[in-house]
């Protein structure tokens, strides 16, 4: 079977071996559609941690060959798997929009870069190399191999469910491992499309394997089998600290986690642009990206003007079902993501923070059946509160006063977090200033804090990240691959010449 779905009921399978097969017990759930909870988009498998051992094991036998394979090969896979994507993109697209909730432009947008990375990593696959050293022996010659580590395991946010998986995904393969592919259960068809796209494109039986299902029931054996050689995980710092410690302790780990992603609005920027930046960064995938702009940190000087153009543009923002016609902003991703942004809300009106606007859940035809907020502006908001430092994932921005440049990006600097922060200003000085002194891996200048390239490094610092390997670009194949070190002795110089 070529795909994972039962063509009559759209129940969709795990892939293990190569083998699209129901989970070990038998279970089932549901994904459904967050802007009409009615629409079920399929019927997933709910695999436990017998799945998981399965998947490991076959990706463990399938290392073995896929290992040797020639670079060519694998980059020819991921070429064609890109191109089966391309060739679903309007179908794919509403797909997305169906599950996650995202606005169909946006959507589209992920599934072009999805194929993008597949392509990138497919030429970087064909770089991978060790080098040859100065030797003191004339006898011995010293060289390094870059080498797969073996069986990795992928486990991924619902935010964005194409593109994160396969930047992760791609290297991996690209570099000879085997992966184990855990999608977010809110997600899980999302993860069946990436799958099914590289299963067609030619990869080997076990080269990749796929369980859905709870982290809760398959995690164990993705962080701690003796098989798995390497974790990649985005998603919560809490879940994050959790892979951390559960992990065994020659198994590496990557991690990318959380954010409270500050905007610097100086008095000499252009304030429709920031309000912009803002409006962006912050409420376009209905704040739920790790990079979206949260706190928004405003001099004294131009506090007030910005306040007021930023409130009109977020006023006349359109929410609604991402697949409807001049949609802006779509519906939360889920239940809990909306008890947990009405929740802040309340938080913020409690610590004191004014309420410039939104907040509440919108009701009435058509937002009853989905997960809609409407976006909330906070003003008044002091560094200490806890809208100003807790990751709320959701449509909430919070406005902190600032005297001046220095100020300002002590306050940006003044958070647990680190992973993006940009600054609007015409300066070039303070544009370098903050390059240096921003203390996130990743910063912006008169852009949104969120959108990264996928020829471009990813992380953060702090509780951001580990800080230890990064992903996108040239520099997540580090994390795939390691180095071992040869010493190759031969018959060297004897008597004055050369011995054949």
């Amino acid at each position: 079977m070529s795909r994972g779905m039962d063509e009559g009921d759209r129940a969709y399978r795990n892939l293990i071996g190569g083998e699209w097969v129901e989970a070990a017990e038998g279970g089932t759930f549901d994904s459904r559609n967050p802007a009409d909870t009615s629409d079920a988009v399929g019927r997933f498998a709910a695999s436990t941690e017998a799945d998981a051992v399965a998947a490991i094991e076959a990706a463990q036998r399938a290392f073995l060959s896929w290992r040797e394979s020639p670079p060519t090969s694998r980059a020819e896979i991921l070429y064609r798997a890109a191109g089966l994507l391309e060739e679903s993109l309007d179908a794919l697209s509403v797909e997305l929009t169906r599950e996650e909730g995202k606005v169909l432009a946006s959507a589209r947008q992920e599934v072009r870069r999805t194929a993008q990375t597949l392509r990138y990593y497919a030429s970087e696959g064909l770089n991978i190399a060790g080098e040859t050293l100065p030797s003191d022996d004339a006898t011995t010659r010293v060289y390094t191999r870059k080498e797969p580590l073996g069986v990795v395991s992928v486990i991924t946010p619902w935010n964005f469910p194409l593109s994160i998986p396969a930047r992760k995904i791609a290297p991996a393969l690209a570099a000879g491992n085997a992966v184990v592919f855990k999608p977010a259960s809110e997600t899980p068809l999302m993860g069946v499309r990436l799958a099914e796209a590289l299963h067609r494109a030619g990869l080997p039986a076990g080269a990749l394997n796929l369980v859905t299902g709870s982290a809760s029931r398959v995690g164990e054996p993705l962080l701690r089998h003796p098989a798995v050689q390497a974790v990649t995980f985005t998603g919560s710092t809490a879940v994050g600290e959790h892979i951390h410690r559960a992990a065994r302790l020659s198994t590496r780990v990557q991690l990318e986690l959380g954010g409270k992603n500050p905007l610097l609005v100086l008095e000499d920027a252009d304030l429709e642009l920031a309000a912009d930046l803002a409006v962006k960064g912050g409420l376009e995938l209905t704040g739920q990206a790790c990079t979206g702009t949260s706190r928004i940190i405003v001099v004294d000087a131009v506090h007030d003007a910005f306040a007021a153009k930023l409130l009109g543009k977020v006023r006349r923002l359109r929410v609604g079902n991402g697949l409807a016609e001049g949609t802006e902003i779509g519906p939360l991703a889920n239940e809990s993501q909306l008890r947990s942004v009405l929740s802040y809300v309340a938080i913020g009106k409690d610590e004191g923070a004014e309420l410039l606007f939104g907040g509440g859940r919108l009701t009435g035809e058509p937002y009853d059946a989905g997960y809609f907020v409407q976006p909330a502006v906070f003003a008044q908001v002091r560094p200490g509160m806890r809208i100003a430092r807790e990751e709320i994932f959701g449509p909430v921005l919070a406005i902190l006063r600032a005297k001046d440049f220095r100020d300002a990006l002590e306050m940006a600097n003044a958070s647990e977090y680190g992973l993006s922060a940009s600054i609007c200003t015409s300066d070039p000085e303070r544009m370098e200033a903050f390059a240096r002194y921003a203390e996130a891996g990743v910063v912006k200048i008169n852009r949104p804090t969120t959108g990264n390239a996928y020829n471009a490094p990813f992380g953060g610092m702090k509780l951001s990240s580990t800080a230890t390997y990064r992903e996108a670009g040239r520099e997540a194949m580090a994390f795939y691959t390691r180095s071992k070190t040869v010493y190759h002795g031969f018959r060297g110089i004897k008597d004055g010449g050369m011995a054949f």
